[in-house]
């Protein structure tokens, strides 16, 4: 839950590295999808201090990464080296010096993983490159979702209650978003749309 407040980080970095100002309501959805999240999680406060400070570096680490992407597609950079650089460059000499044989079941699983990791970052470096991390932030709830559909469908794992109801938070506070930001786009359409002008009559002669 302490790397989910990536969000608030992205957030936070964009309004200091790119002078955007998310609006209140915004941040209150941001701040309702990590609610949401807490219940899906529904941690326990009797973490060890060195989990703690290591999952809360981890989220503000990736806000600050989310944060640099948009700036590099403010720039212009390709999306293709944005992802080289954000995935390989430094896990590739990792992987290189702490190499573990695998089984051909745990290549098929590892190539499995890669891919759609690899997808998800296309994905999400498309995203920031195109739209403010304040827009979008809050979409980054979404994979609680998504990890609990899957592991369901593999792991049999059964949330429960609170879960569920952190569920529907996070999926009301994604669409409360989206309604907030379609509805703030179709005011801005009407408002630079030039008035109709009247047709007027021409005025009799005396």
């Amino acid at each position: 839950i302490l790397n989910k407040l990536s969000p608030f980080f992205a957030i936070l970095f964009s309004v200091f590295l790119l002078k955007e100002k998310p609006k209140i309501p915004e941040i209150i959805f941001v701040l309702l999808a990590f609610a949401g999240a807490m219940c899906v999680v529904n941690p326990r406060f009797d973490m060890e201090v060195l989990p703690a400070l290591s999952g809360f570096a981890s989220g503000a680490c990736a806000g600050f990464a989310y944060t640099c992407v948009r700036i590099l597609g403010v720039k212009g950079e390709r999306g293709i080296m944005t992802v080289f650089f954000f995935s390989t460059v430094i896990s590739l000499p990792l992987m290189i010096a702490f190499y573990q044989p695998m089984t051909l079941l745990q290549l098929l699983w590892l190539l499995l993983a890669g891919a759609a990791a690899t997808g998800g970052q296309f994905c999400i470096t498309a995203a920031y490159r195109q739209a403010p991390a304040k827009e979008i932030a809050v979409f980054d709830y979404m994979q609680v979702f998504f990890a609990a559909i899957l592991g369901f469908l593999f792991l049999r794992q059964v949330p429960k209650i609170l879960s569920f109801i952190g569920y529907a938070v996070i999926i009301g506070a994604a669409v409360g978003q989206w309604a907030y930001h379609m509805e703030k786009a179709r005011r801005a359409q009407k408002k630079a749309q030039p008035a109709p002008q009247t047709p007027t009559q021409d005025m009799p002669l005396s």
